[in-house]
């Protein structure tokens, strides 16, 4: 197994590590009722997915 001669340094790490940094969600407008969504999510307001109902908000509670 392979033992390293020299430290890494903190500046060399940190410039390996300059990309691992948390994106931003996208987020779209439902169609049927215009609230905010996730991409590729059933909204949770109306339970439509791409124009198609999914989840029936009105039998539930």
């Amino acid at each position: 197994m392979a033992h390293p001669k020299h430290r890494t340094s903190r500046q060399r790490k940190r410039k390996r590590r300059t990309h691992y940094k948390a994106e931003i969600p996208t987020i779209a407008s439902c169609s049927n009722c215009g609230s905010a969504v996730l991409y590729h999510r059933v909204c949770p307001e109306c339970g439509y997915y791409r124009g198609r109902l999914i989840i029936d908000k009105s039998s539930e509670s």
